[in-house]
């Protein structure tokens, strides 16, 4: 993309910690954002985790390269005052307290909102600005839990299974608040005025079911745990393993892809209506896979029309060829004399900063956008 990046200019305080608005703010630096971090004098969380990479936690280096940060008591009678300029001048203010924290510190969006009248005010919380949950606690796993997520995969004891990412973070919280803030800069535009922007990641989530939702809504038919066609009920879309205990992650869904896999392993025709006993099917084909070990099926699969592959490690994901060849982990990371791969987000290249080591802020160490004198006063 010749020229500047499409955020150039915009500039982003950040009030949040740990992962669902620094990543949201990740992207939004990525694009060219200037995204200045407040902290506490003792710092975000994050920076006491381990791992440790150079100063601070190899977490808070990943999510936060490219940033400032500027360490100031928000408890403090004159910080209000010291932030003002920053404030006034911010196209988007991102805080993720429980909803009331920010008016309490004088940092509400109507206080803000009285200084820059355009500000895009982005909230992340796990319930929303209103409602009964507003004020309630929670986590990934709980967000997870309540939008019933949790219900659809069932491990062979019937219980639930831990989920191995952290949905409601990311595809509930920073994803979101990056389409809304982007939507607030949009709307600034057009109308001349900022907007206070409420992303709920609990309800969020929501989403992700949405046709299990919709067959509820529209017939009763609410999902069975492990029955349904994309959470284990048919042999179209099924995990089975291999004779080397690796596993084949099979989804030839289309009748096409379906045909071509079972010829591939040698099903017998009988099983090739696979609707007539969806349990038996699936027990053939476990019986066919577990015969044979990955690299079997890796040969057999190649160049084939079959949705079907080897399940990878995390470090044979990062290292595969296509992988590579698309320069995903081009962009590193830096700090005292260490550089590693920074982390991917998922930006177009020509509308992200060019493939470069960069490093993350240390606490405070841009306090003097403040103009601050003693750091301590």
């Amino acid at each position: 993309m010749s020229g500047d990046l499409p955020l150039s200019g915009v500039k982003v305080l950040d009030f949040s910690t740990l992962l669902p608005g620094p990543m949201a703010s990740l992207l939004l630096a990525e694009a060219g954002a200037d995204v200045v971090k407040i902290e506490r004098p003792e710092g975000e969380e994050m920076r006491r985790a381990l791992p440790k990479f150079g100063a601070d936690a190899l977490a808070f280096a990943l999510l936060n390269r490219g940033k400032k940060s500027i360490a100031i008591d928000l408890k403090q009678p004159d910080a209000i005052s010291t932030l003002t300029p920053l404030l006034k001048d911010a196209d988007v203010l991102l805080e993720q307290f429980r909803p009331g924290v920010m008016e309490r510190l004088g940092l509400g969006y109507r206080q803000v909102k009285a200084l820059n009248p355009g500000v895009v005010y982005c909230s992340i919380t796990g319930y929303g600005q209103t409602g009964p949950k507003a004020a309630v606690a929670g986590h990934d796993l709980n967000y997870a839990a309540e939008a019933g997520l949790l219900s659809l995969t069932t491990g062979s004891d019937g219980a639930p299974t831990l989920p191995n990412t952290l949905l409601g973070d990311l595809g509930g919280g920073a994803l979101p608040a990056v389409v809304n803030i982007l939507m607030g800069l949009l709307y600034r535009r057009r109308h001349g005025a900022g907007l206070h922007v409420d992303v709920a990641m609990a309800e969020n989530l929501l989403m992700f079911p949405y046709s299990a939702i919709g067959e509820g809504f529209s017939d009763g038919r609410w999902p069975i745990p492990g029955r349904e066609r994309l959470t284990g009920g048919s042999p179209r879309y099924q995990i089975y393993k291999t004779a080397d205990e690796r596993y084949v992650a099979a989804a030839p869904l289309e009748q096409r892809f379906w045909l071509t896999f079972c010829d591939a392993i040698g099903l017998s025709p009988q099983w090739h209506d696979d609707e007539r006993d969806p349990a038996g099917c699936i027990a053939e084909v476990a019986r066919i896979i577990g015969g044979k070990p990955s690299s079997h099926w890796r040969g057999v699969f190649a160049g084939r029309d079959v949705c079907a592959v080897i399940s990878a490690t995390l470090e044979e994901a990062t290292a595969d060829n296509h992988v590579k060849a698309r320069g995903i982990f081009a962009h590193y990371v830096k700090s005292d004399g260490l550089e590693i791969p920074a982390t991917h987000v998922p930006l177009d290249p020509q509308f992200r900063k060019p493939a470069e080591a960069a490093g993350y802020p240390l606490l405070g160490e841009h306090d003097h956008l403040l103009r601050l004198t003693d750091r301590n006063s």
